[in-house]
């Protein structure tokens, strides 16, 4: 069996109109990836192949006790979601326009997952990741850590590292979540993420925004630069770029055009999710992106960042 710990926030999601009808559920990047990845397990031979473990912190509220159950319905195993007795999830609220593309206000400052290496059951989680084969996070793990907290993030990923966990990250950068026009502060952060990184799982926008590259094959000459042996370059309605082996291989893989987007949330994350559960299957590059494509498909042709169980049941049947 191989097992992946995904480090990251949930925080409970509004989707809909101010003052006007609101759905409300759950959603956070690495939680959707961790979501996801359980689902698309379907697909492989063995679908018990993989175990996936989500590593944050919530409270004991009535909404955190509701999540951590649903979770553990979606075959996510929380054992390692600490508790925090005095803080609760953050929330964000999604506004779509007539596109499908999302805008988000955010209310995190005081989440339970921001303080994740403050818990006083952090020392117990940090054995346990010893123990797995992967640890996956996000630009957005990084960014919600006090800046004391960061450099531990970097020293435990370095410890991970160094024992032979395999490290793969998805920089999905968020302006609004780091100071404003600091973006020495990004480029620095995520150039010591990237140097711990094995499998990089970025979208071209993002880097783009951030380092001015050109095409993407400069993400991926800058990144295997820095160390990183696998890059994934998501683009979008284009597929995606990969690159493996420090560029020894890389090549253009297409995905299938959805005629109606109905909300992008959450297609990058689905598309981790599905990548993951193919890639830790044993799979290729190629196939595990083709995976996370047909995945990312369904999802956006969807509302909310977790789609119903049974819509993604179409790409998860066994052909």
């Amino acid at each position: 069996m191989k097992h992946i710990a995904i480090i990251g926030e949930c925080m409970i999601e509004l989707n809909g109109k101010p003052f006007g009808e609101m759905h409300q559920t759950f959603g956070g990047d690495t939680l959707n990836a961790a979501v996801y990845l359980s689902r698309a397990c379907a697909l492989n031979p063995d679908p018990a192949l993989i175990k996936t473990s989500y590593v944050s912190a919530l409270g004991i509220d009535p909404i955190s006790v509701g999540m951590l159950s649903r979770w553990h319905k979606e075959g996510v195993d929380t054992s390692l979601v600490l508790r925090d007795q005095q803080r609760t999830p953050g929330l964000y609220l999604i506004q779509l326009d007539e596109q499908g593309e999302r805008t988000f206000l955010y209310w995190r400052n005081q989440s339970a997952a921001r303080y994740l290496f403050q818990q006083s059951g952090f020392e117990a989680v940090k054995a346990s990741l010893k123990q797995v084969n992967m640890v996956f996070l996000s630009g957005i793990s990084l960014a919600i850590l006090p800046e004391e907290d960061r450099i531990l993030m970097f020293q435990l990923l370095q410890e991970l590292k160094n024992q032979g966990v395999e490290v793969s990250f998805d920089s999905n950068y968020r302006a609004s979540l780091w100071p404003i026009d600091e973006l020495k502060t990004v480029k620095s952060t995520y150039q010591k993420m990237y140097q711990l990184t094995d499998l990089a799982l970025v979208t071209f926008d993002d880097e783009q925004l951030i380092w001015g590259d050109t095409t993407p094959q400069d993400t991926v000459q800058r990144l295997h630069a820095e160390g990183v042996r696998h890059v994934v370059v998501k683009l979008g309605s284009q597929g995606c770029f990969i690159s493996e082996e420090f560029g020894t291989s890389s090549q253009h893989i297409p995905t299938q055009v959805v005629e109606k987007v109905v909300d992008t949330t959450s297609a990058g994350d689905s598309f981790n999710g599905g990548f993951l559960s193919c890639y830790l299957a044993g799979g290729s590059l190629r196939q595990s992106c083709q995976r996370g494509n047909r995945l990312a498909g369904i999802v956006i042709q969807h509302k909310g960042a977790i789609i119903p169980k049974a819509a993604t049941n179409v790409v998860t049947q066994k052909h």
